[in-house]
């Protein structure tokens, strides 16, 4: 059947169109290869295009992109927030906005603590004072171990309970006892004022008060204790409290920087004054566990001082470019999880001695109680205010070079050169 080659409608069915006697098939299969020849990129084909994988990574690109972009215009944003930014530090930013520090603060993502400086500073003021007066005018309700007076070892045949022993001394006519646990339920420590009898009518008079129905009881020991005894007690207990503090001083000093230790030392007469004012307004017993209780308080709030000084120092050294507002407030608030994650576990160990613990660790826990709220306040608006308001900055952190340890420039002439 002979084809007319210039009817297009033929040349349309017709599977020798070329004229080389190949088919229409090859045609394509040649325009394929070419789509198939790699790209200039060197990727492979355009069929590629439609790969979910290679959609993802141009996903992921366009997103790392984004997020260079917006670490750019964040280094750009603080340098226009923060005039103190010098040009030749760019290294320096550079590296600070790769740790986070100065993107932290030009996301305004830290809490502004020093914000509320002033008000917490009078607060505090206040309550110095006011502890201070409480202890002059109601003075301190001192318990035996301050005063004298006379102490028993008492073991009863079977348990009894502390309430049942203060009770039957009451009874007697022994007023204001305290009984405490000595080991088990059944031996105790039964303390009283100064009694006017001599040792051994003190000694049947109590076998007579603390005998207890179907329950007999033996006094093993019994001393009396002289005011003058419970007066050395008295001042040496405040020896030791100052030179706690003295101690501090000095190793935060020598540790960090003295503006710091001032500010430290400060924090902790505060704790130590606010429980005892305390104590002396409200007219709770002040005796040995108490004063233990104050010094266990200057132990823990330099602990939770020092974790954010050390903090303070390291932004200090790793973050330009900011304020030593900002810093205190950057170092607090990457320290807060880790204050308030402590003053978590140890409240809850309080509890459980104020709750739990019975009248011999009653008011030690109470101590611990307002002391542990007085030194975590005190370690945010004491410990960090102080040192600002001496000047603070990052020139106290930084070693600088000695003198005489500076390089020195030394030029030769060689006298042979004018001959």
């Amino acid at each position: 059947m002979a084809i007319d080659k210039n009817n297009p409608l033929e040349q349309q069915n017709n599977p020798d169109r070329n004229g080389s006697g190949g088919s229409n098939s090859e045609v394509n299969n040649d325009s394929t290869r070419r789509r198939k020849k790699p790209r200039r990129d060197g990727k492979g084909s355009n069929t590629k295009a439609n790969n979910p994988t290679t959609a993802k990574s141009k996903k992921d690109k366009a997103l790392s992109g984004s997020k260079d972009a917006g670490k750019d215009s964040q280094a750009m944003t603080t340098q226009a927030a923060n005039p103190e930014l010098e040009s030749g530090d760019a290294a320096d930013d550079a590296a600070a906005i790769a740790e986070g520090g100065i993107k932290a603060v030009g996301n305004q993502r830290i809490i502004p603590f020093m914000k509320i400086e002033k008000p917490m500073a009078l607060l505090s003021l206040l309550m110095v004072i006011g502890s201070i007066i409480a202890i002059a005018v109601n003075g301190l309700n001192l318990g035996l171990d301050f005063t004298g007076g006379v102490s028993a070892d008492v073991r009863y045949e079977q348990p009894v309970e502390q309430v049942e022993v203060v009770q039957a001394l009451a009874d007697n006519g022994f007023d204001d006892a305290v009984v405490q646990y000595l080991g088990t339920r059944e031996e105790l420590l039964v303390r009283l004022p100064p009694q006017s009898d001599n040792v051994d009518g003190l000694n049947s008079s109590l076998t007579k008060a603390l005998t207890l129905p179907n329950n007999n009881v033996e006094i093993s020991n019994v001393n009396i204790i002289g005011s003058q005894v419970g007066n050395e007690i008295y001042l040496n207990s405040v020896m030791s409290l100052v030179l706690a503090l003295v101690c501090m001083l000095g190793y935060v000093a020598l540790r960090f920087q003295f503006k710091l230790a001032l500010g430290a030392v400060l924090s902790l007469f505060h704790d130590a004054i606010v429980t005892i004012g305390v104590f002396a307004l409200f007219g709770f017993p002040f005796d040995l566990t108490v004063l233990a209780a104050v010094l266990a308080l200057v132990g823990y709030s330099i602990n939770d001082t020092i974790v954010v000084y050390d903090r303070i120092r390291e932004n200090f050294r790793r973050v330009r470019g900011i304020t030593p507002r900002q810093t205190v407030d950057l170092s607090l608030t990457e320290t807060l999880r880790r204050t308030i994650m402590t003053i978590s576990t140890v409240l809850l160990v309080v509890l459980a001695m104020l709750f739990l613990g019975g009248d011999g660790l009653f008011w030690f826990s109470v101590a611990l109680f307002i002391g542990l709220l007085a030194g975590t306040y005190s370690s945010t608006y004491i410990a960090s205010s102080i040192p600002l308001r001496m000047g603070l900055s990052r020139d106290d952190f930084i070693v600088k070079v000695k003198p005489e340890f500076e390089e020195e420039i030394v030029t030769f002439n060689d006298p042979k050169m004018f001959e």
